[in-house]
């Protein structure tokens, strides 16, 4: 009997499974063997989850008859750079990739959209699996083909929509990690119950602190349904035509601050979705769409795991409202030079509000700014 779920995900463009399980990633080469259109993949990595893992995933596909060449790069945000993408591409040329071979990213969010990205352009689009290896990374980044880079002007403002042809999240390497990557990857998932589901969210304020603890029931459950509440959207709305912006819930405020924050470990991605989301729920009750109470509920949870909910609580020097304004507008969701936001009508009730009032966005950032 198999020791995983599979969930199917169905687009135009293409299908695909996500497995999700424990303990999977000894058996690496066996899942994915029937997913390569060739015997050759070439593995992504970076520093800190090479020491890690990757001898077990590079000797599960070679006990598969796998060809296994690797490229590990340095970890952090900083690695999401047109530089590490030259050099991912090049990695790859002078081994003379072909188009029936197969990019595998190993790693969290930062390495599954650089090699996503890499994956997509290299050959004109060559073959993608990811096997992510973060809690953010397995409820978010690795589903939904989404990839990209950082540039001077903004978070992710350079990439592609590439679809992989697999991905494999072992829930189990997720208490390898710190409390503070946990955190960062949890704020990804109450953003699901945050967007679209109070009951999942209301489920959390339960049975966080297990999930955090690295609890393996809990892990699982947290995993399945972001996904399956991830892919119902991407299913509607593949390129982010529409509806799909809503998984973007925290992440124009929280953008900004990454880069007002030099993309460092001052704030990390899902830090910076924590404080977004909380910054949505403010704003939205500002111009009187969301009650008090359904923003007290919220920073009481964020505060209740230890995630920040103030920006005061950020270290060093933060922009003016202007400067905060300005980076927001380097958006993706930016339409004709007006800002459109997820906000909130409740917990489980987001809705994208277009051509959003600068001026009152402004006088509510001079607020919080302090």
């Amino acid at each position: 009997m198999k020791n995983y779920l599979e969930i199917q995900i169905n687009l135009n463009s293409s299908s695909h499974s996500v497995i999700i399980g424990s303990g999977l990633t000894h058996n690496i080469g066996e899942l994915a063997y029937p997913y390569l259109k060739s015997k050759k993949v070439f593995i992504v990595t970076d520093e800190r989850v090479a020491s890690l893992y990757l001898e077990i995933v590079k000797n599960s596909f070679e006990m598969n008859g796998v060809n296994c060449q690797s490229l590990c790069l340095p970890a952090g945000e900083t690695t999401k750079s047109w530089r590490e993408t030259i050099s991912v591409v090049d990695w790859l040329n002078e081994l003379k990739i072909e188009r029936q071979d197969t990019v595998v990213a190993l790693g969290g969010g930062v390495i599954g959209d650089l090699a996503g990205f890499c994956a997509s352009i290299v050959r004109r689009g060559v073959s993608l699996i990811h096997i992510p290896t973060t809690l953010l990374a397995q409820v978010d980044s690795s589903v939904g083909g989404k990839t990209g880079i950082n540039s001077a002007h903004g978070k992710n403002l350079i990439g592609t929509f590439h679809q992989p042809s697999l991905v494999i999240s072992d829930t189990s390497l997720i208490k390898t990690m710190s409390r503070r990557d946990i955190l960062s990857g949890y704020a990804e998932v109450v953003k699901y119950g945050l967007l679209g589901d109070e009951k999942f969210f209301s489920w959390l304020e339960l049975n966080a602190k297990y999930l955090i603890k690295g609890d393996g029931e809990a892990l699982a459950t947290a995993v399945k349904i972001s996904c399956e509440a991830k892919i119902r959207i991407v299913e509607g709305d593949e390129k982010e035509k529409g509806s799909r912006a809503l998984l973007n819930l925290g992440h124009t405020f929280g953008h900004a601050l990454e880069a007002a924050t030099n993309y460092s470990d001052t704030l990390l991605h899902g830090e910076g979705v924590s404080l977004g989301c909380v910054l949505a729920f403010k704003f939205s009750e500002k111009l009187g769409l969301c009650k008090s109470s359904q923003l007290e509920r919220v920073i009481k949870h964020f505060n209740s795991v230890g995630l920040n909910t103030s920006l005061s609580q950020i270290k060093g020097a933060l922009p003016s409202s202007d400067k905060f304004i300005e980076l927001m507008l380097n958006d993706k969701k930016v339409t004709g030079g007006s800002l459109n936001l997820i906000l909130v009508r409740s917990i489980g009730d987001a809705f994208i509000m277009k051509n959003v009032n600068l001026e009152d966005l402004n006088e509510f950032l001079r607020q919080e700014l302090g």
